[in-house]
């Protein structure tokens, strides 16, 4: 099993369980390295993400977790970074580049929020064609090579409620949009992660990306690592001994 989970969320964000309490499940796990990760602050969505008071704090807890565990686990301090955060990166240990959300028409529609969010971004802004919604979704995936992320978070988040909003991932439109914005990445060799967090909540079958695309990425010379974008305790390295030969 893959010795480090890179992408894992505490209650500084959107996740249930304090940092250490993530740390200790860890190392429990037998990791040997852990990286607690806050969703970067965005203004015009402040559900999920950290807020800009709280980021200090978040650093002093993950700097003193470092040294408390210092020879049990290596902890490192990670900022899931969204495509558009302006967020300084100070302080942090690394980034998870990720897309969450869409601009259309003045409004930021997010990826990941609900089925139901999802379906009425469709009627809404795109005629009910899912394919448009997802080829602007990996057009925006394509900008990350521009904030040069440590990490290539979640690529392919929009197929989340693909059991509620279905979609076939065979049809050319959608291939092409996901072969473009891997293209435009993997020059910048940055690893993608095989986020297991959405077989973890039941929402989809495979990892994201999907074997296709993963397949595809390491066939064009990409790099792929396991995490688990826990948000409980309980559910880190999820997966990681099931899908570890597609790393």
């Amino acid at each position: 099993m893959s010795g480090f989970d890179l992408h894992v969320h505490s209650n500084f964000c959107d996740g249930k369980n304090c940092p250490e309490e993530m740390v200790e499940s860890a190392i429990k796990k037998g990791l040997e390295r852990i990286g607690v990760v806050a969703h970067s602050y965005v203004g015009f969505d402040e559900s999920s993400c950290i807020p800009l008071e709280k980021i200090p704090e978040f650093l002093n807890e993950t700097a003193r977790l470092k040294e408390k565990y210092r020879g049990k686990i290596e902890v490192l301090c990670g900022l899931e970074e969204d495509l558009y955060s302006e967020q300084s990166r100070e302080g942090f240990d690394y980034t998870v580049g990720s897309v969450h959300y869409i601009k259309r028409g003045g409004e930021y529609i997010s990826v990941d929020e609900s089925p139901e969010m999802t379906l009425s971004a469709l009627k809404r802004f795109y005629g009910g064609d899912f394919y448009s919604f997802a080829e602007d979704y990996f057009k925006n995936v394509s900008l990350l090579a521009q904030k040069a992320p440590d990490i290539i978070g979640h690529f392919d988040l929009v197929k989340k409620f693909e059991k509620s909003v279905p979609f076939d991932r065979a049809n050319p439109r959608y291939i092409s949009a996901w072969k473009a914005a891997a293209e435009a990445l993997l020059p910048h060799g940055a690893p993608f992660e095989l986020n297991t967090g959405g077989v973890c909540r039941g929402y989809t079958d495979e990892p994201y990306p999907s074997f296709e695309i993963a397949e595809y990425i390491k066939s064009r010379g990409g790099r792929l690592i396991l995490s688990s974008d826990a948000h409980r305790a309980e559910d880190i390295a999820f997966g990681f001994e099931r899908f570890e030969g597609w790393r």
